[in-house]
């Protein structure tokens, strides 16, 4: 690794998000070597603009590329979706050089496929492998880690449920579009439904009744306000649920069943109470709709195509919220919070990913299980506390802060 040309690799920096990741190494890079790469050289060039970066191009359906592109870098990070159709050879090449990599992917059954195909290579090579770092579903993973942690620093007892509250205020951008789309069209819908998809054989429990994704509206006193079912929870969850599992029993902050859940904060009142019933019957709509082709067709027309997304004044005016409330087995109550100005999807997705790649390149000796961790990994798992520190020094919320 040391022999090799750069730090990180921004792969699909001429898209919409990887534009944005672009601009925050230009800012935040120092002396980490990086390099922009994608299929087209000159949107490149011009994404680069003046920044001090190499350029490297590769197609995503160039394993020859994709093998150079990954032997040059200690770390790639991508922002390349939908991941299923444009991800998979380039994580093979990162497993097989060794490469650390990362990505904002929400894809949880291409994930799935990961885990299949590369965990035990990637974890005999100490390789990272940590798909969802961006708002999918770092604020989720992270948090529900902090979390835990200080209940176990308080008590000495693990944790043993955590339920999570997002409040959110942002746009869509067209590759997250195609991304949902695409798992639909793939036929992969029905794995969206396993609460445990991401976890390795044999650790789901066998009463799943706690697990069950929620669906309906509810009024929460430890929130004090109306939840409504949050669309990403069938994401979240499962990557949180894989944490759990692949963190050692020994210690662990986690209890082996602990219960995680998340929902969509809708406000107080008869009027909360009314979004909230809103958002879960268009919710429930929504899923059946994806199985039709001709709603996805309509969907396509209406909504924003790849390449596009909110304005930047519209990223920039919005922000998001995750509070947690955590209970170990013995009655200690947590709270904690990530939050943060900037739209989730874009903006706050955007410093994840870049973290998370700087945090891979840079911070080997301080990450969970030392330089020799490696696997198909979550964010907890993989970055852990010292990541949380980054995003804090970022201009995150970030509490309860590791010290």
């Amino acid at each position: 690794m040391r022999q090799r040309a750069y730090d990180v690799v921004l792969y699909g920096a001429s898209g919409f998000v990887g534009r944005q990741t672009v601009a925050y190494f230009a800012q935040h890079a120092g002396r980490l070597r990086w390099a922009l790469a994608g299929r087209n050289a000159a949107k490149l060039e011009d994404v680069r603009g003046n920044a001090e970066a190499g350029l490297i191009v590769a197609d995503a359906g160039d394993d020859d590329a994709l093998a150079k592109l990954a032997a040059q870098s200690k770390v790639v990070a991508s922002t390349a979706g939908p991941f299923a159709l444009y991800g998979s050879a380039l994580v093979a090449a990162c497993v097989a050089q060794g490469t650390h990599y990362c990505d904002i992917t929400g894809e949880t059954p291409w994930v799935r496929g990961l885990i299949e195909r590369h965990h035990a290579q990637a974890a005999a090579d100490g390789t990272r492998i940590v798909p969802c770092c961006g708002f999918d579903s770092v604020p989720s993973d992270i948090g529900a880690l902090l979390v835990a942690a200080e209940i176990k620093r308080q008590s000495g007892q693990p944790c043993a449920r955590i339920k999570a509250c997002h409040a959110i205020r942002g746009g869509l951008n067209g590759g997250t579009l195609a991304s949902l789309l695409n798992i639909a069209e793939a036929g992969a819908l029905d794995q969206l439904g396993d609460p445990f998809l991401l976890n390795p054989q044999g650790t789901a429990p066998d009463d799943r009744r706690a697990h069950a994704d929620v669906l309906a509206p509810r009024h929460d006193s430890d929130f004090d306000a109306w939840l409504a079912p949050f669309v990403m929870a069938a994401i979240n969850t499962r990557v949180v649920r894989r944490s759990v599992a692949l963190t050692p029993r020994r210690g662990s902050a986690y209890a082996a069943e602990m219960v995680y859940q998340e929902f969509l904060r809708t406000g107080r009142g008869p009027l909360g109470a009314a979004i909230a019933t809103g958002l879960a019957g268009g919710i429930g709509v929504g899923i059946v709709g994806m199985r039709s082709a001709a709603w996805r067709a309509a969907m396509r027309r209406l909504l924003p195509a790849p390449g596009q997304g909110p304005s930047e004044r519209a990223m920039d005016n919005g922000s998001f919220r995750c509070e947690l409330i955590g209970e170990s087995v013995d009655g200690t109550h947590v709270r904690g919070c990530i939050a943060g100005r900037g739209d989730p999807g874009n903006r706050a997705t955007t410093i994840f990913v870049c973290e998370a790649a700087m945090a891979l390149a840079g911070d080997a000796r301080k990450l969970p299980g030392g330089v020799s961790r490696g696997g198909v990994l979550t964010p907890a798992t993989a970055l852990g506390l010292p990541y949380a520190q980054r995003l804090a020094q970022a201009g995150m919320t970030i509490e309860p802060l590791p010290q």
